[in-house]
């Protein structure tokens, strides 16, 4: 039986939100973890009430407009962030009959879409802010965006290309013999690195590089407009890490467990990858980054392209 509508997206909303709010907990404590060093251990057991007095900190602080930023530009940006993340959301199917806009049979350039627009975000705060390292990193996230999202789309035809649709669950029923982690693995590497450039997660975090630009596009931001940044980041990393459970793991197949635990395990061992990743690697170059995509990520997504297409030929009768 499918779940009513309005039910389907208030609680993807709750959890989505709720989900990037203690996102900021867990990666505290697991790099406290991985770095051999406490992590947030004083506001309730373990920590745990650390990100609620977070909240309550931001929801008090003072909004603070600059008086030479572009006052309506400077507001509107991170709620397009905010929302071009909630709006990718609503074509994930959870389980076979949770999703927001129910079998979407253009699913995947629907969220393709979406990401796209969050580019506004970074390059609109970077501009409207009025301040020279706000705006580099406005342009070092837009460039690093755009490029990456080529990536990105690319390395997810071989999926397209097997599963023989755009749809999100089409592609996840398509899996039910072999999880496309296996046949598609070269896009799959390609994907997960093109997301964390996406969201510009460590080690991909140039446009908010604060060794060199403070803190980058959202320099001038304060309160609940710095929060929305921050939880649209979190919320990125869910996203990005729910779109490889999708495409490459299974989505919510998986014995003996409820469809909604599997899909829920799969997306929260990859949200803990990227944390790990941020523990763990160094920050390169901001030419490095960039040569990574156009000269290896780039051939790699193609060759994968080429290689899917010859299989399935060999494959196809007559």
């Amino acid at each position: 039986m499918t779940p009513p509508p309005l039910l389907v997206i208030a609680t993807t909303l709750v959890v989505l939100l709720g989900l990037a709010t203690m996102l900021t907990w867990a990666e505290r404590r697991l790099l406290g973890l991985w770095q051999d060093r406490y992590g947030p251990n004083r506001v309730g057991p373990g920590g745990l009430f650390q990100a609620v007095a977070d909240g309550i900190k931001i929801l008090f602080k003072q909004d603070w407009i600059p008086p030479f930023a572009d006052r309506p530009v400077f507001v509107l940006a991170p709620a397009i962030g905010m929302m071009t993340v909630l709006l990718a959301f609503g074509v994930i199917p959870v389980t076979a009959l949770w999703s927001i806009a129910g079998d979407l049979n253009i699913g995947l350039l629907f969220v393709f879409a979406t990401m796209g627009l969050g580019v506004y975000s970074v390059v609109l705060a970077g501009w409207a802010s009025n301040s020279k390292y706000a705006l580099l990193g406005g342009m070092r996230a837009a460039a690093q965006m755009m490029s990456y999202e080529v990536f990105m789309g690319l390395s997810t035809l071989g999926v397209v290309m097997t599963a023989g649709s755009f749809g999100l669950r089409d592609i996840v029923q398509a899996q039910a013999g072999l999880w496309f982690v296996i046949p598609q693995c070269l896009g799959c590497v390609v994907f997960l690195l093109a997301g964390i450039a996406e969201t510009h997660r460590l080690p991909f975090d140039l446009p908010e590089g604060e060794n060199e630009l403070g803190a980058g596009f959202h320099t001038e931001y304060s309160g609940m407009k710095f929060g929305m940044f921050f939880l649209s980041e979190y919320a990125g990393i869910v996203l990005v890490s729910a779109l490889v459970t999708t495409l490459y793991l299974g989505g919510w197949q998986g014995p003996v467990l409820p469809p909604a635990l599997w899909f829920a395990a799969k997306t929260g061992a990859l949200v803990c990858l990227f944390i790990l990743l941020r523990a763990a690697l160094p920050r390169p170059r901001y030419d490095q980054l960039m040569a990574l995509g156009w000269k290896v990520l780039l051939p790699l997504s193609l060759l994968n392209i080429v290689a899917t297409g010859a299989v399935l030929l060999l494959r196809a009768p007559g």
